[in-house]
């Protein structure tokens, strides 16, 4: 009798639950079949919607990322509705506040992978570069090889791949080299005898020439400084750039067209020159300001030495001595 006495509230309410699932049982099945149709439904919309995101050049990473959140709504809408049919709305509440917390700590502890995220959706969707493309960011330049969700893959001249956070990309100042056209500035200095006229046309005929300068953008010769030695000006003109070597080759050519027709035309591109002033006025010469002995004073003569030279003598030690 006392185990038929404890065993007897279980038998009880095992038979409640039997009823109760008996009288679930429509409702399981819609709900499991509804269950079902949203999941047919988000696997069509996911193959669908990947295919009119293609169509648009979009990057493969955010077509993807964008079909899967479609496919993700689809699930959880379905099983929204499905707790629904169940009669389980206080656990639909409950699952809703949950996921709310869940996400606000997430938030906290992930906020560096969320912005790099976020800032990768946006790279996308703004396409401020493509991969092949020239870029330089946060000081480093290089050719884009690949943009994924959370960085973006870099290759430097010197065949280095470096990996650098989307966040640092979208945040940080950006420069796009691969827009078609690029220009070059070439420094020079002339000597203060030149003809600047003459200067400005020579290097004029000499870079226009040049492989790959743009025919509708003009060579442009401006002036800058009187410099310490020289007359210091820039030489402008631009390249239709489609890869690096093409910008270092038309400016390695520039500088050596440059020098050659300065050779040719006399004008002097000078080393570093000091011009010594002498007087308080300036402008003397050191022979004006020491006199006519200014050549002796600079070079003082050379001291008398107090000791005969030594000489060498074949004569024996004590001859020497005096004995």
């Amino acid at each position: 009798m006392l185990y038929i006495d404890l065993l007897a509230p279980v038998a009880e309410k095992l038979q409640h639950w039997i009823e109760a699932g008996i009288e679930m049982l429509p409702n399981f099945v819609v709900a499991v079949v509804m269950l079902l149709l949203f999941w047919f439904m988000g696997r069509l919309a996911r193959k669908y919607g990947k295919k009119v995101l293609e169509s648009t050049h979009l990057p493969y990473s955010l077509v993807n990322l964008i079909s899967t959140l479609i496919y993700i709504a689809f699930i959880g809408a379905g099983t929204f509705f499905a707790l629904g049919i169940l009669n389980l709305d206080k656990t639909v509440t409950s699952l809703l506040a949950g996921a709310g917390i869940v996400g606000l700590a997430l938030s906290f502890a992930f906020q560096d992978v969320a912005t790099n995220f976020i800032s990768g959706v946006l790279i996308a969707v703004r396409r401020p570069f493509r991969v092949g493309d020239i870029i330089k960011t946060s000081e480093h330049i290089g050719i884009v090889q690949k943009i994924s969700m959370r960085s973006t893959l870099l290759k430097t001249f010197q065949g280095q791949h470096l990996l650098i956070p989307n966040k640092d990309v979208y945040q940080k100042p950006l420069m796009n080299y691969s827009t078609g056209k690029r220009r070059i500035d070439l420094a020079v200095g002339v000597s203060y005898n030149a003809d600047l006229e003459q200067v400005r046309e020579v290097a004029q005929q000499a870079v226009a020439p040049i492989k790959g300068v743009c025919k509708e953008d003009p060579v442009r010769v401006y002036f800058e400084e009187f410099g310490a030695s020289s007359i210091n000006l820039v030489i402008q003109y631009w390249i239709c750039f489609e890869r690096q070597p093409d910008f270092l080759e038309a400016r390695s050519e520039g500088i050596i067209r440059i020098k050659k027709a300065f050779d040719q035309h006399g004008i002097n591109i000078p080393f570093p020159i000091r011009t010594l002033d002498f007087g308080m006025d300036g402008g003397g010469s050191l022979k004006d300001i020491m006199g006519g002995d200014w050549l002796s004073v600079a070079t003082p003569s050379k001291p008398k030495s107090e000791n005969p030279p030594y000489r060498r003598s074949n004569q024996p030690l004590s001859e020497l001595n005096g004995s």
